[in-house]
């Protein structure tokens, strides 16, 4: 088994009482945000084995993977990490706009809030991205065919005798 599916398997698949699963995740949102912490200050990219940075943040293994697959859609060149092992290099080069974007996304509150992010986005940009992918999930719905109303298909005929029967 891989490392990401020992992941999967150790945080969704694994049978916890309630309050067992409430810990784990309290636990690992802890983590991970001491990470991003971490990141969102440097100004280098960082890169290394996965067991080099799950050593570097102070991590076990299965944390640094996690955090691997979550932060993987917000990197400029995702890492492999179907198929990574504690030898594989890895970067968490990450775009900001990108990433902050996926933050608001995840609803990860406590990591988009970040005091870190003020000196990588301006306020306005922030808010720029919050707005863009709130509205991005907002269904809008078109305007309602009137069934007297020419039909949208260009038939020429009334929506009540073509589409709309």
């Amino acid at each position: 088994m891989t490392l990401l599916e020992n992941w999967r398997e150790a945080a969704y698949e694994t049978e916890r009482d309630e309050k067992s699963e409430q810990a784990f995740w309290v636990e690992y949102f802890n983590k991970e945000k001491g990470i991003y912490e971490q990141i969102l200050e440097g100004d280098e990219p960082v890169s290394g084995t996965v067991k080099e940075l799950a050593e570097k943040f102070d991590v076990e293994l299965s944390i640094m993977v996690g955090y691997l697959d979550g932060i993987n859609d917000s990197l400029k060149t995702p890492n492999p990490i179907e198929t990574m092992e504690e030898d594989t290099m890895v970067s968490l080069n990450f775009d900001p706009e990108k990433l902050y974007y996926n933050m608001v996304a995840a609803k990860a509150q406590w990591l988009y809030e970040l005091p870190q992010w003020e000196r990588l986005l301006s306020a306005e940009r922030r808010k720029e991205l919050y707005r863009q992918q709130k509205s991005s999930t907002t269904v809008v719905k078109g305007k309602k065919i009137g069934r007297n109303e020419p039909c949208p298909c260009g038939s020429g005929k009334k929506y009540k005798h073509c589409c709309g029967k």
